[in-house]
C-alpha cells in the first residue's frame, strides 16, 4: 500500500457511494447510524483509502456489522457477483510462482494485502450470504487453512441451488468467474 491518500473529491465521493449504498440496504446492518461511520472513516484515511480499492474493483464494500468489544465496523464486498475487477486470479504467490506456462495476472492474497483488505474466511462467507444471494452465477476464493495449503490446495466457495458450497481446487487454478471478496474492518 504505497499510496494510500486520495484527494478531497475522491474522499468526498467515496463517502457519497457508501452512504447511498448503507441506506438503500439498512438489512445488512439493522441498528447502525451512518454519522458515527462515516466520523471513523474521516478519521482514518488509509481504511477510506481501502473501501475506495474495494469498489474500484466493482466490490460495493458495505458494512455488514459492528464489533462491540473494538468499537469496529466491518465492510465485505457486497457485490452481487464476485468483483469483477477481482477475477481470473490464482490464489497465492506460491501458486502464481509454480505456474510454468499461461499464468493468471495475479493472486488474490496479494492483491487483498495490495488493497489493505483480507479474504473473507469461510464463516464469514456463510455471514455474508444470510445477508442476501452472493456469487449465483461465480465463486470467490476464500481464506484457505494452512494444512489444505501446504497440500497444495485452496478453498472457494459460490451460492448454488440456493445452498452455499465450499468447494476446493489447486491453488494455482483460476477461472474467470472466480475471484475473492474482501473484508475490512474501521
Amino acid at each position: 500500500m504505497s499510496n494510500v491518500t486520495l484527494s478531497k473529491r475522491q474522499r468526498d465521493e467515496i463517502l457519497k457511494v457508501l452512504k447511498a449504498r448503507f441506506e438503500k440496504n439498512m438489512n445488512r446492518h439493522q441498528g447502525l447510524g451512518w454519522a458515527t461511520i462515516q466520523a471513523k472513516l474521516e478519521a482514518n484515511s488509509e481504511k477510506l483509502w481501502s473501501l475506495n480499492e474495494m469498489e474500484r474493483a466493482d466490490g460495493e464494500p458495505d458494512v455488514v456489522g459492528h464489533d462491540k468489544e473494538t468499537g469496529e465496523y466491518i465492510f465485505y464486498d457486497c457485490a452481487a457477483e464476485s468483483p469483477k475487477g477481482r477475477r481470473s486470479l490464482c490464489y497465492d504467490r506460491e501458486a502464481l510462482d509454480s505456474r510454468k506456462e499461461n499464468k493468471p495476472k495475479g493472486n488474490a492474497v496479494d492483491m487483498a494485502a495490495a488493497m489493505g483488505v483480507e479474504l473473507l474466511t469461510e464463516e464469514q462467507y456463510r455471514e455474508l450470504q444470510k445477508l442476501g444471494q452472493f456469487d449465483t452465477k461465480t465463486s470467490s476464493w476464500v481464506k484457505t487453512p494452512s494444512k489444505i495449503r501446504k497440500l497444495g490446495g485452496a478453498l472457494f466457495c459460490d451460492r448454488r441451488f440456493d445452498t452455499v458450497f465450499v468447494y476446493h481446487n489447486g491453488a494455482e487454478s483460476y477461472y474467470a468467474a472466480r475471484g475473492f471478496r474482501g473484508s475490512l474492518r474501521v
